[in-house]
C-alpha cells in the first residue's frame, strides 16, 4: 500500500490551483499539477480511498470500443497510454488486461453502441453469435439471437491502488494533502479562488472540483441538473469456479431483460464481483446515513447470474454500496463556472468514469494552468443544459 502523508494547511497559503476531493480525477489531476511543477493543494472531507463516494470497491472495467459514445474512443487511446506511464512513474501494477466480452440481443443498446464505436475507431475486435460465445466462454447460458462482442483490449483497474498510488506520486513531487476537512464553498476572488474549508480559507489561483456527490454542496450555483444514485456491487462463491479463471473469463457486460450487469474474473481470493449498472435508479443525499445492501438488492443483481452465468450463482460473502452521480444525459461535466472561470469543475462522470481518470487529470490540469486543453472535451460542457 502506498505510504499517504497527511499535511496540516498553513493558514492563508496561496497555491496554483487546490483540488477538492481526492477520489480518482481528483487524485489523478493533483498527480498531473505536481508533477508539471505546479503548487498544488488536495483537500478530501473523508480519508484517501475512502468508501463514501464512487471510487471504491477493489476493481472498475477499462474498454476501448465504447457503447455510450463513439467521441469517447479517443480519450480513452490517451486514458490508456497514460495509465502505462502511471504503472512506469509507480512501479505497480494498476491495470489488469483479460480482454472484455459486452454481450446482449444483436439489437440492444450495448451491442450496437458497442460496434458502433469499434468500426468508426478501427478497433480491434470480434463478434461471436450465441453459439460461438458460450463455446468460447462457457460461463455464459445465452438465449438464441444474442451477440458477444469481444475486444482484446479490455480488462480492470485497481481502485483503491490507484488513488493511494497517485495521492504518494503527487506528494512526492511537492503536493500538499489534507483529509478529514469539508470544503465550504469554493468562489471566485479577484483573478483567483477563495476555498473556504473547515475554519479557513484558502486563496490559490484556480481550483478544481472533483467532488462527486458533494459537488452541489460546495458549488450551490452549479446550473447541470445532477443527482446521486445508491449502487450496490456484490462477491460470489461461484459454484464452480474453474471457468471464470482470469485465463479464460475475461471482464464482462452483459444487457438481458434484467437490466445491465457487469463482472470480473475470479479474484485472488476465489471470489467473482459482480453488479448491475443503474441498480435502481435510486436517488439518495450523500450525507444522509446508507442503506446497507438487503436481500432485494441481491435478488436484482442474482437474477442476470441465475438465468445467464448459473456456475457463478453461489453464495454472496460480501456487498457494498456505492454512488454513481448522474447526469441526465448519462455524460460527463467538465468545464469552467460560467460565473466563476478560475472554477473548473469535474463532476459527474454518471456513473462510468474511473478508466478516464489519467486523461481527466491531464485535462484538468490544462484547464486550471492553461485555460483550454487540446482534447475535445465538447461533449461534456455545462452549456448543454441551457
Amino acid at each position: 500500500m502506498a505510504q499517504i502523508r497527511l499535511n496540516r494547511m498553513p493558514p492563508m497559503p496561496l497555491f496554483d490551483v487546490v483540488v477538492v476531493g481526492l477520489g480518482a480525477m481528483g487524485s489523478a489531476a493533483l498527480y498531473e499539477l505536481s508533477r508539471r511543477g505546479f503548487r498544488a493543494a488536495g483537500i478530501e472531507r473523508f480519508s484517501i480511498a475512502h468508501d463514501r463516494g464512487s471510487s471504491h470497491g477493489e476493481t472498475r472495467i477499462i474498454r476501448l470500443g465504447y457503447f455510450e459514445h463513439p467521441s469517447y474512443v479517443p480519450l480513452l487511446r490517451r486514458t490508456y497510454e497514460l495509465w502505462r506511464e502511471f504503472e512506469a512513474a509507480s512501479e505497480r501494477r494498476l491495470v489488469r488486461i483479460t480482454g472484455i466480452v459486452e454481450i446482449g440481443p444483436a439489437d440492444g443498446a450495448l451491442v450496437t453502441g458497442t460496434l458502433a464505436a469499434s468500426r468508426m475507431h478501427d478497433l480491434p475486435h470480434e463478434v461471436l453469435d450465441t453459439h460461438d460465445c458460450m463455446r468460447r466462454f462457457p460461463a455464459f447460458d445465452l438465449p438464441p439471437g444474442y451477440v458477444g462482442v469481444f475486444q482484446p483490449d479490455g480488462g480492470y483497474v485497481a481502485v483503491e491502488q490507484t488513488i493511494e498510488t497517485l495521492i504518494a506520486m503527487a506528494q512526492a513531487a511537492g503536493a500538499e494533502v489534507t483529509t478529514g476537512v469539508a470544503v465550504r464553498s469554493v468562489t471566485q476572488h479577484g483573478q483567483g479562488v477563495r476555498v473556504s474549508a473547515g475554519s479557513i480559507d484558502i486563496e490559490a489561483r484556480a481550483a478544481i472540483v472533483t467532488a462527486g456527490a458533494w459537488a452541489r454542496d460546495i458549488l450551490p450555483d452549479l446550473s447541470a441538473p445532477i443527482r446521486a444514485t445508491r449502487e450496490v456491487m456484490a462477491w460470489f462463491s461461484p459454484l464452480d469456479p474453474t471457468p471464470f479463471s482470469r485465463d479464460r473469463y475475461p471482464v464482462f457486460i452483459l444487457e438481458s431483460g434484467h437490466g445491465m450487469h457487469y463482472g470480473f474474473p475470479l479474484s485472488r481470493k476465489g471470489t467473482l464481483k459482480i453488479a448491475k449498472h443503474h441498480h435502481r435508479d435510486e436517488t439518495v443525499f450523500p450525507d444522509e446515513p446508507r442503506r446497507p445492501p438487503s436481500a432485494n438488492d441481491e435478488a436484482l443483481i442474482r437474477a442476470a447470474i441465475a438465468e445467464h452465468i448459473p456456475k457463478a450463482n453461489g453464495a454472496m460473502l460480501a456487498a457494498k454500496t456505492c454512488l454513481y452521480t448522474m447526469t441526465p444525459d448519462h455524460h460527463f461535466i467538465v468545464d469552467r463556472l460560467p460565473d466563476a472561470p478560475n472554477v473548473i469543475v469535474a463532476s459527474p462522470c454518471s456513473g462510468h468514469g474511473f478508466k478516464f481518470a489519467p486523461v481527466l487529470g491531464e485535462i484538468l490540469a490544462d484547464l486550471a494552468t492553461d485555460g483550454a486543453t487540446a482534447h475535445d472535451i465538447g461533449r461534456f460542457r455545462l452549456g448543454r443544459f441551457g
